[in-house]
């Protein structure tokens, strides 16, 4: 329950002799003050009655004008109060002053519409996923940002982990996609920081292990036979060439074109499908081979490289083809490198993934500077980079312990 009153704050008289009167409201034992506009004598004021007295020279009026604002506040307070239960005094106080109260899921999806042309299709498909797995768990979509609180978010997060069996990792994921939407509403202005739940909660990260192949791991995958003039040497071929060419995503293995390639100079030029970025890269020797061997007297600059998915005129035009198409491989690969890697008997199950965690930690460990593999795998930030730097120091220290003992 809430309850509102009209006070005289005596504790505020100014040189005139005169105490501001404002709308007290309380609610779960906090309370918030409301400033009507008005100021007093304090022999002016019936606190019993809730009147400014007859001495007061416009007492119907200004009577008038608070009996209003108590209807109004009262009538605010019901209104919210039917249609959320945790509504707080704070909140009472911003609707009563005519601030607006903004949707957390009408902002949500519409700030998903307005990203969805300038994030990946499956980036912007994981927000929107989130957001609705957000307001499953809600119930409904009225809540506004600041019915998000901690205890919000730490009954959400309970909520994933005992009833949906999501990790730590999966929860923080969904938390940041939450978080961003409460950072864009501040971009815009429409609220503030004291809004923002999560301080004050925060989910434990789980340990990630970048999984990668060693030098032996990757010797014996070369040299690992499978059937020629088949899907699986093609990838295979790809994953090799990837770990040769910087660590190139399988997006952008799939779809490079002869155009991309300078022969000549054995570099690789094209814009990265996940940064947008124009990225050029001089490969290696064994990378160069495995393009050679797809080379033909017929081929056109326009041709793809490697003939492992239906990349066409569609795949470029159409977002939607282009995810569709690029999911399906990305499964195909998989099946393939797990069967390869089962072969190999490797601890860990194989993905295309891994060419590019294996060609970051042989390049530190063959000594090239953090800086230059950085730029190579075309990361945003050094610090993405320094992670492969921990695994080298990790190994290291594991191979001193061992010799020591």
């Amino acid at each position: 329950m809430s309850s509102i009153k009209v006070v005289l704050r005596n504790n505020k008289i100014d040189k005139a002799g005169l105490a501001p009167l404002y709308l007290r409201v309380i609610k779960n034992r906090k309370t918030k003050f409301i400033s009507l506009s008005v100021k007093l004598q304090p022999n002016e004021w019936d606190e019993d009655k809730q009147k400014v007295k007859k001495n007061h020279k416009s007492s119907t009026r200004l009577n008038a004008y608070i009996s209003k604002k108590i209807a109004d506040a009262e009538g605010e307070i019901a209104d919210l109060e039917r249609r959320n239960q945790s509504t707080s005094a704070r909140r009472i106080k911003e609707a009563i002053k005519g601030k607006p109260l903004i949707n957390f899921f009408e902002f949500a999806y519409d700030r998903c519409e307005k990203l969805k042309d300038t994030v990946t299709l499956s980036t912007y498909r994981s927000y929107k996923n989130n957001i609705e797995k957000f307001e499953r768990f809600i119930g409904h979509r009225e809540i506004m940002f600041d019915d998000i609180t901690a205890t919000t978010l730490k009954d959400y997060a309970s909520h994933c982990s005992s009833k949906l069996g999501n990790n730590n990792t999966t929860i923080n994921y969904a938390f940041r996609i939450l978080n961003l939407m409460f950072r864009e509403a501040k971009k815009e202005d429409l609220i503030s920081n004291e809004l923002v739940p999560f301080t004050k909660f925060k989910v434990k990260k789980n340990k990630t292990t970048k999984r990668y192949l060693n030098e032996e791991q990757f010797e014996a995958f070369m040299n690992l036979e499978v059937p020629q003039e088949h899907k699986a040497q093609v990838i295979k071929d790809m994953f090799i060439f990837s770990v040769f060419s910087g660590g190139l995503r399988f997006g952008d293995v799939i779809e490079l074109q002869w155009k991309h390639y300078d022969s000549k100079n054995h570099r690789i030029t094209k814009t990265i499908r996940k940064t947008k970025r124009q990225h050029s890269i001089r490969i290696g020797q064994k990378a160069v081979d495995i393009l050679e061997k797809y080379r033909n007297k017929d081929q056109k600059q326009n041709d793809i490289i490697f003939p492992f998915a239906k990349v066409d005129e569609l795949y470029f035009k159409d977002r939607e083809h282009r995810s569709l198409i690029t999911n399906r491989a990305i499964s195909l690969s998989n099946m393939y490198l797990s069967r390869m890697g089962e072969e190999l008997e490797l601890p860990f199950n194989l993905s295309f993934h891994i060419s590019r965690h294996t060609f970051a930690t042989r390049a530190l460990n063959n000594g090239m500077r953090i800086e230059h593999v950085s730029k190579l795998m075309d990361h945003s930030d050094i610090g993405i980079t320094q992670v492969y730097a921990k695994i080298i120091s990790s190994e290291l220290d594991n191979a001193v312990d061992k010799y020591i003992n």
